[in-house]
């Protein structure tokens, strides 16, 4: 439990003494900040959130709790063995075993048999990561051999009980020395922790249990992945080559940049160009959206670098829908006629060196967008 040497208190933000019910209120209140719902795509408040679960299953159990801190104190010790000589445990050979099964009894780790993980990159354009999809992706594992059925025997039948460890895949070694009695499980060496042996290796994949091919599987992506964001596939990782489950496929995405779209979790932003008439006089504008393209109205007198907020028009999700942000660059005018100017200047409201500066916008935008930047508004 301590082999990483974390500290659940500390993840916990509890003292080594804290009592039951406040392990249960700092675990509460962690859970509610770091929940995934509450931060999609969040791969670090994804990790934290794990570790506050590892730590509350520790800490809020007595027996567990009882063997992490004698390993904290202890270590190299709690896991692999134990030493004896202190009061209350029973003596030199029972401190092992007392700590793994409730203070008395036969001492037993288990074995994590499961195959390795495999974590990809998937590559999404912006729209379908905003749309959700169904992509197929195509990766190499290690699959589990059907003609054995991952056994590694012929027919997934030509195995017999190992006979060292009685099929329990660990062998128990005690050890009476003059500080004690030591105690330590290991892996069985006759079947490598299998708990059987193979009298008769499988032709297909030669007694290893698995085949190296490449697989193919679909992911339903929903609507809102985002950089970094991913799926887990039970199942579809490493075949086990100890005759356990095959491990997980982790599908992490990365999202493509949009022309036009930028993005903040579920909310869009936009950048549109407005004719200064436009902008002046006020009227309606075609705004694009995920779907398609939508009639906005601005006010008359709407300022170059105004934004205007359209709720609801952002991104659909499980968790929510998000917002459209409309920035507004108002485009004025560069060629104008002698009497164009001339009716803009004797206006006392149209005083042409108060846009001087709006005209570099005119530019930018031109040059940022394009011809293209608005197909779906041919």
């Amino acid at each position: 439990m301590a082999s990483e040497k974390k500290n659940y208190y500390e993840i916990l933000g509890v003292s080594k003494t804290a009592s039951d019910a406040e392990i249960k209120a700092a675990y509460k209140k962690l859970v509610k900040q770091y929940h995934p719902d509450l931060h999609p795509g969040d791969k670090l408040a994804a990790e934290k959130f794990k570790e506050i679960n590892e730590a509350n299953e520790v800490l809020s159990d007595k027996q567990k709790r009882a063997a992490y801190d004698y390993e904290q104190e202890h270590p190299g010790m709690g896991g692999m063995g134990g030493a004896g000589g202190f009061g209350g445990f029973g003596g030199f050979g029972d401190i092992f075993d007392s700590i793994f099964q409730g203070f008395g009894g036969n001492a037993t780790v288990q074995r994590d048999t499961t195959g390795e993980d495999i974590q990809v990159t998937v590559p999404l354009s912006f729209m379908d990561a905003a749309k959700g999809c169904n992509k197929e992706i195509t990766y190499s594992r290690n699959e589990p051999c059907s003609s054995c059925k991952g056994t590694g025997a012929k027919n997934g039948t030509a195995y017999k009980t190992c006979q060292k460890c009685g099929g329990k895949g660990q062998v128990r070694y005690t050890q009476d020395t003059m500080f004690g009695r030591t105690v330590r499980v290991g892996v069985c060496p006759d079947c490598g922790g299998r708990g059987k042996t193979i009298t008769d290796k499988c032709t297909d994949c030669k007694g290893r249990g698995f085949i190296r091919r490449d697989t193919k599987v679909t992911l339903n992506i929903p609507a809102g992945a985002d950089t970094n964001s991913y799926i887990r596939k039970r199942g579809f990782g490493q075949a086990s080559t100890e005759g356990g489950d095959s491990g997980d496929l982790i599908a992490v995405f990365r999202v493509e940049p949009h022309k036009i779209f930028k993005r903040k979790n579920m909310d869009l932003y936009i950048d549109l160009p407005v004719p200064f008439q436009t902008a002046a006089l006020g009227g309606t504008v075609k705004v694009p959206g995920l779907d398609d393209t939508f009639d906005y109205a601005i006010p008359e007198g709407t300022q170059n670098g105004t934004t205007f907020t359209l709720r609801g028009k952002g991104i659909k999700s499980r968790n929510g829908t998000g917002n459209l942000y409309l920035r507004i660059f108002v485009e004025v005018p560069t060629k104008l006629t002698k009497d164009q100017k001339k009716k803009l200047q004797d206006s006392a409201s149209f005083d042409l060196k108060q846009y001087d500066q709006s005209k570099k916008y005119s530019d930018n935008v031109n040059a940022l967008y394009g011809t293209d930047a608005y197909p779906n508004l041919k």
